[in-house]
């Protein structure tokens, strides 16, 4: 199976120790799905060969666009090395196709080629932990978050169940070279219950703060984290890469009517950037209003964890991280959620210690 472990606990920790568990509001057959990226990325790829795809085991080294590619149906050409089993070098070769969609992740080359933009990013940063049976029965269905100035400034730090280890980590946009200092906080925070753990594995990637300014150029459309599709407050990237490449595939396919014609870019953009942006726009700038309210300070986080006591917001933050849209639809309680909120930041800037002041005006510029 694809998933390791099924959450249907979650703990959030404030700056101060204050713990909120939550998951009382959670349906028996709900859960947040656990993987492992070299297990589900596997599932994937053999799924689509057994579907008719042919893989190739390659590196793109270069995309050469024709400048009427907008208005032309001349051809892409790939430039890649092609690798063999058994061999570390590979051979040049080259590609001409129609079309080409973009799901290369945050340092997309396509995204270069096709003059798609630059965004801001954030670097998350993950250590693989194998931790005693004894303690592992914790985060059996168990993940932790934790929230502080002292494990990101604008983002929060988490211990997640894998399949025999937890992985253990954090992020942050506007402090990145100070990641390894917020990774030994997490570590720190979460205390006895990794104490004597092996690091098995480190990881560390790119994470999009927003969207491409142009996600779809010509006949080349960007997809997954390649086009920014990561939403704010959670991190999550995984459901809207598959989705975003499935809706994008199955849009072009649809246009292109069997094979009889090639869509243009004002096609590609209302079959597929539309629907996109209809189902999850509101949901991406929710989020993102969510991440600069209460990630920004150490009064506010502690705010956020207190107010996470309701089993109403509970209930809306379940709903909407597993059903990926804005959930809340009840005036009454939506109203004094707004109270609520309000006396909370109050008693949370009261309690909370100030956050660390840190500068970093040259790398905080950096774009990909």
């Amino acid at each position: 199976t694809t998933v390791d472990r099924k959450v249907r606990r979650m703990k959030l920790i404030s700056p101060t120790g204050v713990e909120v568990d939550i998951g009382d509001t959670l349906q028996p057959n709900e859960y947040i799905g656990m993987c492992r990226r070299e297990i589900m990325d596997k599932f994937l790829r053999d799924r689509a060969i057994a579907f008719g795809a042919v893989p190739i085991t390659g590196l793109v080294t270069g995309i050469d666009v024709p400048e009427d590619h907008k208005t032309s149906d001349n051809q892409y050409t790939i430039h890649y090395q092609a690798y063999e089993e058994g061999k570390s070098a590979g051979t040049p070769k080259d590609m001409n196709v129609d079309l080409i969609i973009g799901a290369d992740g945050a340092n997309s080359r396509v995204a270069k080629a096709m003059d798609a933009g630059e965004y801001n990013f954030a670097i998350a940063f993950q250590e693989r932990i194998k931790i005693s049976e004894e303690k592992m029965q914790f985060y059996e269905e168990m993940a932790e978050m934790y929230v502080g100035d002292d494990v990101s400034p604008d983002f929060y730090g988490w211990v997640f169940p894998k399949y025999d280890h937890v992985g253990v980590g954090t992020g942050t946009v506007v402090n990145r070279p100070a990641i390894k200092q917020y990774q030994k906080a997490i570590r720190d925070r979460a205390g006895d219950k990794i104490a004597g753990g092996k690091i098995i594995k480190v990881e560390a990637h790119p994470i999009p703060e927003h969207y491409r300014p142009r996600r779809v150029q010509g006949r080349m459309a960007l997809v997954g984290d390649a086009a920014g599709y990561v939403t704010k407050c959670s991190g999550e990237g995984i459901y809207f890469a598959a989705k975003s490449g499935r809706m994008a595939a199955e849009a072009i396919v649809k246009l292109m009517e069997g094979g009889k014609r090639l869509p243009n870019q004002e096609e590609i953009e209302r079959a597929y950037l539309a629907p996109y942006d209809k189902l999850y726009g509101p949901t991406y700038t929710v989020l993102d209003i969510l991440q600069k309210v209460f990630y920004s300070s150490n009064g506010a986080r502690e705010a956020f964890v207190e107010l996470c006591n309701s089993k109403y917001v509970q209930q809306v933050t379940f709903d909407s991280y597993l059903y990926k849209r804005v959930q809340g639809n009840n005036p009454l309680d939506d109203l004094k959620l707004l109270g609520d909120t309000i006396g909370c930041l109050i008693k949370g800037y009261s309690i909370a210690k100030p956050d660390a002041v840190f500068s970093n005006p040259v790398e905080s510029q950096k774009r990909l």
